[in-house]
């Protein structure tokens, strides 16, 4: 028996449905309540990074491309169930339905309004 380190299970990746630039909620952690613009979507790790939301410091050293070092704040993911897509039309977090719309193509539709959220 190797007594090297075991190597960790990767998340079994999920279907995510929320994209770049959805406005979502956060629902559970220490960001609690508030509200963000997503900046990308980590399909492999269930993860998405929203604007201004889970801040966490960077310390960096100098070096020619960056230049002076230091503390720098910057965003991390965020496990994608404690998000929630914010309706556009009744701004308010619900979830959400994917429909065929008349000319074919898949659409997102709010639970709560019965709006479309997107095309």
């Amino acid at each position: 028996m190797a007594w090297g380190k075991i190597p960790k299970k990767k998340p079994e990746p999920q279907r995510i449905r929320l994209k770049k630039n959805d406005i979502v909620e956060v629902i559970a952690g220490k960001d609690k309540g508030k509200t963000g613009k997503i900046l990308k979507v980590l399909r492999d790790k269930n993860q998405v990074v929203v604007e201004k939301i889970n801040l966490i410091k960077r310390h960096t050293r100098p070096s020619p491309t960056t230049g002076q070092g230091g503390i720098v704040e910057k965003e991390a993911p965020l496990q994608v169930s404690k998000v929630m897509l914010v309706c556009p039309k009744c701004t308010k977090t619900s979830r959400f339905r994917l429909t065929v719309t008349a000319d074919g193509k898949k659409a997102r539709v709010c639970g709560k309004c019965k709006e479309l959220i997107d095309g």
